[in-house]
């Protein structure tokens, strides 16, 4: 046993845990634990401008390997507070992500000390666990506690408030000795796996709903084995997006009424039988449900019970790790196969690959200013194909779901249920920590990319390379679209003549307002402005070049037209279409239609 403080006790116990990568800000109540940092070494520690910034870097760190904790730190008061859209953001997606801040002393709570607030009864509803540590004998328990609590069941964020003489009083502790509690995960039996099987199997159209679970369990290549063995087609969630390629054959495309490809409802519109796995029915996901579940027999697998009839009551449920269901599943299907048992779903994952095919939208647009479908053609064609997109909300988001395209688990990285504006920046800086060397291709709309921009500093200071591409329209594209139903445009539009920006008949960026070029050398960035659309392709290769060269995030600002409409709707089957639909091989280049081939 050794004599020591708690923070440094809390230091050893976050290396032992595998927890070494914090991003967050120093302050007076939290200093106490960046000494022990300092002291001990073995955390790298990236310095945010904004404290809601270092909680959005933790939780895309978080998202970028199976089993990663990204910690964020911050001082008493408004560092905490300033936590808790992030914390909202992770527990709303299943991300651990582990916050530590630092509180008044134990004697001055409850006395309206100077930035003391109650940060563990603010956290709790969106953290899995929250504690405001006021032992110091109790610290190594607690962060014991919160490591498992974080790993067991459906993933999430935890809080933990350390006032400032809790810090630095001194316990004995003995970090070889110290074990990180064990993890136990529900699985499936084997009579649950035979039960399921055999409910697919009467089937002549299934479906597999694929969710963020699959990704969080490390279980896409057993999914796509496990599809493979049966023919059946995969529709994976937004969460779910990447465990299953999207040029892969069984690739049935997305579903639902935003973030969704037309041969992906239609497919799902033919399906009478749909096994989810991991997924949660998010509403976006399923429209209406009447229409979603009507003709069709549903099986639910979920890690959390809770989440087992949440929306809908299914007709059958497994309580279960995804990985472990899927093992399960695979051993059952195996068997079968070998006695012959297995039908075949070659025509029905035909039908599903020719409307793949043929049910596509239109892309191939040479509108001045640029339409954005425009944009995420020439995405496909110049990022490689292990790219991990980083987004968040908008029309950016919805329409780069669209048209983009995903090849493996932990390339889409998106705040899918939160949605916080501001997000992606610091999320794509976690994640380029996470996947150092790794293509990394930020997307905004201006009104997300201006929410947090002081954290570009943060790239250009610590060398955190990647491409942010702002699609411009100069508006809240998203919620002037949806006021379309009250017949107004009130309050949405971000236009305004910069008075530094001295006029040019020859740009049609003229009276966008923010000069987000500028902005972003300023934040010591590299930073281009695309205007027309056969200037893309070269523009986003300049992009490249400078991120190499230079070793900082590089924004690509493309001017759109003002007003454009996202296709979207209210059902699987009135998907409003804005624009033209292309015809099989027309209007979009060879390279969009590759993954049909």
């Amino acid at each position: 046993m050794s004599r020591m403080r708690a923070v440094d006790a809390v230091v050893q116990i976050l290396i032992k845990e595998g927890a070494t990568e914090a991003f967050g800000l120093p302050g007076a109540a939290i200093n106490p634990l960046y000494s022990a940092m300092r002291a001990n070494g073995g955390i790298r520690h990236t310095l945010a401008r904004h404290v809601e910034g270092a909680s959005h870097m933790a939780d895309g760190y978080s998202r970028t390997a199976d089993g990663r904790i990204g910690i964020c730190l911050g001082t008493s008061g408004p560092a905490g507070t300033d936590m808790i859209t992030g914390l909202y953001a992770a527990i709303a997606d299943s991300i651990p992500m582990l916050c530590i801040t630092g509180q008044a002393p134990v004697a001055k709570l409850d006395k309206e000390d100077f930035q003391a607030v109650d940060i563990e009864s603010i956290a709790k509803p969106v953290t899995k666990f929250a504690k405001t540590v006021l032992e110091a004998g109790q610290v190594p328990g607690v962060f014991q506690k919160a490591f498992q609590v974080m790993r067991t069941g459906r993933p999430g964020p935890v809080l933990i408030d350390l006032p400032f003489d809790v810090q630095m009083a001194e316990i004995e502790f003995d970090i070889e000795t110290y074990e990180p509690l064990p993890i136990a995960q529900p699985a499936a039996t084997r009579a649950q796996a035979e039960k399921v099987l055999d409910m697919l199997t009467a089937a002549e159209h299934p479906l597999i709903i694929s969710g963020g679970g699959v990704i969080n369990a490390g279980a896409s290549t057993q999914l796509v084995e496990l599809a493979e063995l049966l023919g059946v087609p995969v529709v994976p969630t937004l969460m779910g997006w990447g465990s299953i390629a999207d040029d892969h054959p069984l690739a049935a495309g997305m579903v639902g009424i935003q973030t969704s490809q037309r041969y992906g409802n239609a497919n799902f519109l033919e399906s009478d039988f749909v096994l989810g796995i991991g997924n949660r029915w998010a509403n976006r996901h399923t429209g209406g449900l009447d229409l979603y579940r009507r003709g069709r027999t549903f099986v639910h697998v979920d890690i959390e019970p809770t989440q087992i009839g949440r929306v809908f009551a299914p007709d059958y449920s497994v309580v279960s790790d995804a990985r472990l269901f899927i093992d399960a599943l695979l051993e059952v299907a195996r068997e079968r196969q070998a006695a012959g048992g297995l039908p075949s779903y070659l025509g029905w994952a035909e039908d599903c690959r020719i409307r793949k095919a043929t049910l596509q939208r239109k892309t191939n647009f040479d509108n001045v200013p640029i339409k954005p479908h425009r944009v995420y053609q020439e995405m496909v064609q110049a990022f490689p194909r292990e790219t991990t997109y980083v987004t968040t909300i908008g029309l950016s988001q919805i329409a780069g779901a669209q048209l983009l395209h995903v090849y493996g688990p932990r390339k889409w990285i998106n705040a899918g249920q939160a949605g916080p504006l501001g997000w992606t920046g610091p999320a794509a800086l976690g994640v380029v920590r996470g996947k150092p060397g790794e293509p990394v291709v930020a997307l905004s709309g201006d009104y997300d990319f201006q929410f947090m921009i002081e954290e570009l500093a943060v790239g250009a200071q610590h060398k955190l390379p990647y491409i942010h591409v702002v699609v411009n329209n100069s508006y809240l594209g998203l919620i002037r679209q949806s006021q379309r139903g009250f017949e107004m445009d009130f309050e949405v539009s971000l236009a305004f003549d910069n008075v530094n920006t001295p006029y040019d008949a020859d740009s049609v960026a003229h009276g966008y307002g923010v000069d987000h070029v500028k902005v972003a050398e300023g934040l010591g960035c590299k930073a281009i402005r695309v205007e027309r659309p056969e200037d893309l392709a070269a523009g986003f290769a300049e992009a490249e070049r400078l991120k190499d060269e230079f070793q900082v995030p590089v924004v690509v600002e493309v001017i759109l037209e003002r007003v454009t409409n996202i296709a979207m709707g209210t059902e699987l089957d009135n998907m409003v279409e804005f624009e033209d639909l292309a015809a099989t091989g027309a209007d979009a280049p060879a390279a969009v239609y590759a993954l049909l081939d």
